[in-house]
């Protein structure tokens, strides 16, 4: 794919009210961490997965896409949400 690079971790939330479609995609390998809260694993662009998001989502629903360290020290900290984040994380590095 001609628009894709290597893959970036990123932090995905989406206003957890939207009415999401059926066939609704993440763009890359992803952990739910509570309803709408995702971390995706993509090679898509931060601005390309946000599009992406962005288009399958009702208009007008909140969406954040932001970038993190994909390394240990970078990982976000992280307490009460969905079991299995942090063995996602260390499984995918």
């Amino acid at each position: 794919m001609a628009d894709t690079g290597p893959e970036t971790l990123y932090l995905l939330w989406h206003d957890p009210a939207a009415q999401v479609p059926a066939g609704f995609t993440l763009h890359g390998d992803a952990h739910p961490l509570a309803e709408g809260l995702w971390l995706v694993r993509s090679a898509l662009t931060r601005s390309k997965l946000y599009h992406r998001i962005k288009w399958q989502l009702p208009e007008g629903t909140a969406l954040l896409c932001a970038p993190l360290e994909d390394e240990p020290e970078g990982w976000p900290k992280f307490k009460g949400l969905s079991s299995g984040a942090g063995k996602w994380l260390k499984a995918e590095v």
